[in-house]
């Protein structure tokens, strides 16, 4: 069942009057809920507003996730080139599509999408890393040569949301092992890892052997290359 009426009221009236005197970077008010139906099933989607930053963040919701535990979770930090063009440079787009397949498939689940391009350097300084990765510089070496930590990101915002939606544990996909610490320390108890893992392309075998190398990413590609298999399947 979706959010009902009286759970959609809730979360407005909890958004109109929320304040966060203590972190205002990472708070976030429910703004607006709307229903979605998507080609992937049945959704609603609910608007975040960030004052501080005024930058806006979304929740897909499949089911009612109000008070649950054991919610299925996916953190998508926003790729304009992958999940919008359909660049091959990353697999950012068969990531966001597998993951909202298994939430729609899910008794109750969420896909937080972040506005955290490139990593948290935003657009054109992923664009200008882009330039650098086609001099022969790899990801991590083309954020820090502009001066920026390999990753930026940070997921107080996404701890926050998953509150706002009264999400009382979760199950996260993800390859991230600092994804997972992060999120604990903003108070998320997470009770299991659910892997989300697209076979490498020639195009971004490179992207997802440093990920793995330099990021800690929990990935096995020679296994994916002998299998040609993926827990979360892929569009390509």
């Amino acid at each position: 069942m979706p959010l009902g009426p009286e759970a959609t009221a809730r979360l407005l009236a909890e958004g109109r009057v929320h304040q966060c005197p203590g972190a205002p970077e990472t708070c976030v008010k429910v703004v607006a809920v709307a229903e979605l139906p998507s080609r992937f099933g049945e959704f609603q989607v609910v608007a975040f507003w960030n004052e501080h930053e005024r930058q806006d963040h979304a929740a897909f919701v499949h089911g009612d996730v109000l008070g649950r535990e054991r919610v299925l979770v996916r953190l998508h930090s926003e790729c304009l080139t992958g999940d919008a063009i359909g660049s091959l440079r990353c697999d950012c787009r068969d990531q966001l599509l597998a993951s909202l397949e298994r939430v729609a498939e899910a008794e109750a689940g969420v896909v937080l999408y972040l506005r955290q391009e490139g990593r948290g350097i935003g657009f054109a300084n992923k664009i200008r890393a882009y330039q650098l990765q086609d001099q022969g510089y790899d990801t991590v070496e083309a954020n820090e040569a502009l001066g920026f930590r390999a990753d930026e990101r940070e997921y107080g915002i996404a701890a926050h949301m998953l509150n706002a939606l009264h999400v009382r544990s979760i199950e996260i996909m993800t390859n991230n092992p600092a994804k997972i610490e992060d999120l604990r320390r903003h108070g998320v108890q997470i009770d299991g890892r659910i892997p989300l893992v697209i076979p490498p392309q020639p195009s971004d075998r490179a992207y997802l052997e440093t990920k793995q190398r330099k990021l800690g990413h929990l990935l096995d590609l020679e296994q994916l290359d002998a299998s040609g298999a993926t827990s979360s399947g892929s569009t390509r």
